[in-house]
């Protein structure tokens, strides 16, 4: 165990933030998240302190980055126009929400999996395939400030090399829809070398986006998901239904994002946020 205290730092709120499809709330004070391989559990102790169920080692090397811990986000916070009364307002109701630098293959096949469905439904099929393909994840004992796990086994997500081993209609069986055909293309051309995975994490944004729209079944939409939730490119600005009723209420249809230039995702995840939050606000 590790305990932390982290400002900007609100783990319920980044549960609810549509970014994972793994991170679960298990009570008001605890959450667990499955990624990279590894099972999680934080419990919320009060005051900006947190305990985490990992030995230091591995806090340092996989969930520091995860939870992109190194960025100031309160600088960030601060630096929302004055004038924006809706982004001001947006980032206030989301203050603690960081964006996870989450694994990238894992990461293209969830944002492939989630156009025009319901979180619930991708996490489904999420899990579905994790269980069918990917290794048993090994939970950590777990003692007071932590709670017992919300379920009895977890899988990691399935590597490219797991994952190739299904057929179009083994996928089609997890719930995926008409996008079993995007899903073995993806994993097709991640197997073949034809994307590599590694060398786009070098490229700039231009160039990783235009090598990602270029693959069967992934669009404007889910090529910024990837590069803002899976390569960390924050100054992307995902446009999803949420988005655009925003923009289109408050906006007049388009956000400048200008100001923006290295943050414009942290913003959007603010207003996805609170949209989705307070529909009745």
């Amino acid at each position: 165990m590790i305990t932390l205290k982290i400002p900007f730092f609100d783990p319920h709120k980044i549960a609810l933030s549509g970014q994972a499809f793994r991170y679960t709330i298990i009570d008001d004070s605890h959450v667990e998240v499955v990624a990279k391989g590894r099972y999680l559990q934080i419990a919320v102790l009060g005051d900006d302190k947190f305990a985490f169920s990992s030995t230091e080692k591995e806090f340092e090397e996989v969930w520091r980055e995860y939870f992109d811990l190194d960025r100031d986000y309160v600088k960030i916070y601060n630096s929302i126009d004055p004038d924006d009364e809706y982004l001001k307002d947006a980032a206030s109701f989301g203050y603690g929400i960081r964006i996870l630098r989450q694994e990238p293959f894992e990461t293209l096949i969830s944002y492939i999996i989630s156009q025009r469905r319901s979180i619930p439904a991708i996490t489904t099929s999420v899990e579905r395939i994790s269980e069918a393909y990917g290794k048993k994840i090994k939970i950590p004992a777990l003692k007071a400030p932590f709670v017992p796990s919300a379920r009895k086994e977890y899988y990691a997500f399935p590597t490219c090399d797991e994952l190739s081993k299904a057929d179009l209609e083994s996928i089609n069986k997890m719930g995926v829809g008409y996008r079993d055909r995007y899903i073995i293309e993806a994993v097709n051309d991640v197997k073949i070398g034809k994307i590599d995975l590694n060398d786009l994490s070098q490229r700039s944004d231009e160039d990783l986006y235009k090598i990602l729209t270029s693959m069967f079944g992934v669009g404007t939409k889910v090529a910024n998901c990837v590069m803002l939730f899976g390569f960390g490119r924050t100054g992307r600005f995902p446009v999803d239904v949420w988005i655009k009723r925003i923009l289109d209420k408050y906006y007049g249809g388009s956000f400048d994002t200008s100001p923006y230039p290295d943050t414009a995702g942290i913003m959007q995840q603010f207003m996805f946020f609170y949209e989705r939050t307070t529909p009745d606000k």
